[in-house]
């Protein structure tokens, strides 16, 4: 591991409180470099955070550097307090139109954080409740053209924030887990459209329980990893679900949920994450921690960043045939680590061109 991404690691551990004392590594920071990472990885908000525990002589870079830093966190505010609005308000729309709804990932996540305005926000996920049928026929009853993939369909911005409606949460390649996962969700969804809170003073919404998502962010995290590459930013939102709660009450229910899935290897690599990179005391694991299958995960982190978006292995370029050529490099790459999930990917992207198919045909003939 690089010297500047092992001191990058010591010092967010000391942004997010893992660790209380000041890294000693520090002094041999080059703050440019762990800015970059910070960008990568979508955690410039965190790690300002700590950079405002530090005394002044600890914070060895330029002012332009610090005014530069500091200009993307009140960009970060401001962008949180919108997208808190956004959630507020689509939420509520879908209310009026007969529809429950449960905000995931993003805005919720955001509320477990120490500073959640510091947090790099994306857009807004909605599950909506009615099953993929109903829910895709009222949004195309509004909004005609609107893609639609398994688990989601695109919906029209809200003041400028994307806005995706799921009607799945998430979902496994592997068909066979991914039944288990769908009739899980289907099993536990009532209480995640009754757990409402207050979003930043702002409104409340939906959002989903611990023991949820301690499931959902996982398949989240995997499915991104087989898919496009994930950053610590994803991470980070595990480690606060992690901390949120008292796990011993639901650790083995959770355990029992993740075997069943698939995704008990995969679980370990990511608690070996969350000790390494995070922090995190062995009290809080979910499942004993895989420290060969961490690695692999880590450095296709380090590697890929947020959405996979700076993965300098991408060789085939950035069009639809380089796409298809990109994933099949990741399958080959992935396999002997996740075979299940690898092994169904083509086949998967296979039976989804035939799932769209059908959706686009029915949408024509309306």
């Amino acid at each position: 591991m690089e010297k500047q991404h092992q001191i990058f690691f010591e010092f967010l551990r000391f942004c997010i409180g893992s660790e209380s004392e000041i890294p000693s590594s520090l002094k041999e920071a080059d703050w440019k470099e762990l800015y970059r990472i910070a960008q990568k990885q979508c955690l410039v908000g965190i790690l300002f955070d700590g950079i405002q525990k530090l005394p002044p002589a600890e914070v060895g870079m330029s002012k332009d550097l610090l005014l530069q830093w500091m200009m993307q966190c009140q960009m970060l505010e401001k962008a949180n307090v919108r997208l808190n609005d956004a959630a507020i308000q689509v939420s509520e729309w879908f209310r009026k139109k007969g529809f429950r709804t449960c905000i995931l990932k993003g805005q919720g996540n955001a509320l477990l954080y120490p500073n959640g305005l510091h947090r790099t926000p994306g857009d807004i996920d909605i599950w909506v409740e009615g099953g993929d049928k109903r829910v895709i026929s009222f949004v195309r009853s509004i909004s005609p053209h609107e893609k639609a993939c398994y688990h989601h369909i695109e919906f029209p911005s809200y003041k400028g924030v994307e806005v995706e409606v799921h009607y799945r949460p998430s979902f496994l390649l592997c068909f066979w887990h991914n039944r288990k996962l769908q009739k899980y969700y289907e099993r536990v969804k009532e209480e995640q459209f009754s757990h409402r809170v207050m979003l930043g003073g702002q409104g409340e919404i939906a959002i989903p329980t611990v023991e949820f998502n301690l499931i959902f962010q996982l398949t989240h995290i995997y499915a991104h990893l087989m898919n496009e590459g994930i950053g610590l930013r994803q991470l980070l939102d595990y480690y606060y679900v992690l901390i949120s709660d008292d796990l011993l009450l639901i650790r083995d229910r959770v355990q029992k949920e993740l075997k069943e899935l698939g995704l008990w290897k995969f679980a370990g690599a990511i608690m070996y994450i969350m000790q390494e990179v995070f922090g995190m005391s062995a009290s809080r694991l979910i499942v004993p921690p895989n420290e060969k299958y961490g690695r692999f995960v880590l450095n296709e982190v380090l590697e890929a960043g947020n959405f996979g978006k700076h993965d300098e292995r991408n060789r085939f370029g950035r069009s639809k045939l380089g796409h298809n050529l990109q994933r099949v490099y990741r399958d080959i790459r992935l396999v002997r680590y996740f075979p299940a999930e690898a092994m169904s990917e083509p086949f998967f992207r296979v039976w989804h061109f035939f799932w769209r198919l059908r959706w686009d045909f029915t949408n024509r003939l309306r």
